[in-house]
């Protein structure tokens, strides 16, 4: 009998081996057929994609190597925006404050679909984070109705290992506390709200904790995260989307499709928060930079800028999930994070 149900056993490990084996064989085939198959735009789209996901960085390195990486990814990026937002293109006042508070609007792309929300009184966005920070963070639902906001969206740059969400990384402030700087990242800018309620895009580059603590003083700086500014076989990230009016330009398809979190602001004050699907949910590839720059035009914005993106795009708005995590058992959640951008209403 133990004979029989050793041999039963060994059958069943047997059949699972060979199952992965055909797996990971139809995923190497796939990835060579996109890579070395005659369009050359979808071999890049799938190298600048991949390289910016968490866990399957690996599978461009299997069929190219790092020369030819580097090579996709400097073709495919954006050019440098070295402008500074001027405070003076947005007049908060012009406002008109007796609107719905917030405004969302679906978004329909050729690989994407998302959901635009306009904040109409910059004053009620904030952030919100679980300072004084632990190994976990907390799902977005839960940061939104636990600071009494009705809305909001994920946020900057965190330790995302494992999906704990415990700690950001860069700079926050929330409502004039500053709760960390952490630096030695390449490319971070600093990305919130002054008090005059504008939105700021400021580099954190060569600025050490004392610069930081400064310029979060001298600019008056209310709330505020850090995205990444980087261009390497390692990360693609990129911040800078409109400064001034001024859009971004592409070198080539300018960056990779995937979910995507962005922030803007019109000139009369408005904030506009931009969350897209993609890798596969919903059928969508996502959302590329270009994407993000064209979005954000057609909704007015003066200055805009990317967030973090990929599992941790999602958007909540009234006790319910309007955009989720990209990984199916996260359908109808978040993925834990320590920070975001929320909406209070009222005073």
């Amino acid at each position: 009998m133990a004979k029989k149900f050793f041999k039963t056993i060994g059958k069943i490990f047997s059949f699972i081996g060979v199952f992965l084996i055909v797996v990971l064989l139809t995923l190497y085939l796939t990835v060579v057929l996109f890579v070395h198959g005659p369009s050359t735009n979808a071999k890049d789209l799938f190298v600048t994609t991949i390289l910016e996901t968490g866990q399957l960085k690996f599978l461009a390195s299997l069929v190219l190597n790092k020369e030819e990486i580097n090579a996709i990814v400097s073709k495919n990026s954006l050019k440098d925006l070295d402008s500074e937002v001027d405070t003076d293109l947005i007049d908060v006042a012009a406002g008109s404050f007796e609107q719905d508070l917030v405004e969302v609007h679906e978004i329909v792309g050729n690989n994407f679909a998302g959901k635009m929300m306009i904040v109409n009184d910059p004053s009620k966005v904030s952030i919100a984070t679980t300072y004084p920070w632990g190994e976990y963070g907390k799902e977005l639902d839960k940061l939104v109705t636990e600071n009494h906001a009705i809305a909001g969206i994920n946020g900057g740059l965190y330790q995302s290992d494992a999906n704990k969400g415990g700690r950001p990384l860069g700079v926050t402030v929330s409502n004039g506390e500053i709760q960390d700087i952490s630096l030695g990242y390449t490319g971070l800018y600093l990305i919130g709200f002054d008090t005059d309620n504008i939105l700021r895009i400021i580099s954190l580059d060569g600025k050490n904790k004392s610069d930081v603590e400064k310029l979060i003083k001298e600019e008056h700086i209310r709330d505020a995260i850090a995205f990444q500014e980087e261009a390497s076989d390692k990360n693609n990230h990129f911040v800078k989307l409109i400064v001034n009016g001024e859009k971004r330009e592409l070198n080539g398809l300018g960056s990779g499709a995937n979910p995507r979190t962005a922030i803007g602001q019109r000139k009369d004050g408005a904030v506009l928060f931009l969350v897209t699907d993609g890798r596969g949910k919903n059928g969508h590839l996502g959302a590329t930079a270009s994407d993000l720059i064209e979005i954000m035009e057609k909704y007015g914005a003066v200055n805009a800028a990317n967030l973090d993106g990929g599992s941790s795009s999602t958007m909540y708005y009234k006790d319910e999930y309007l955009m989720t995590s990209v990984t199916f058992y996260y359908s109808n959640s978040s993925w834990r994070l320590p920070t975001a951008f929320i909406v209070k209403d009222g005073e």
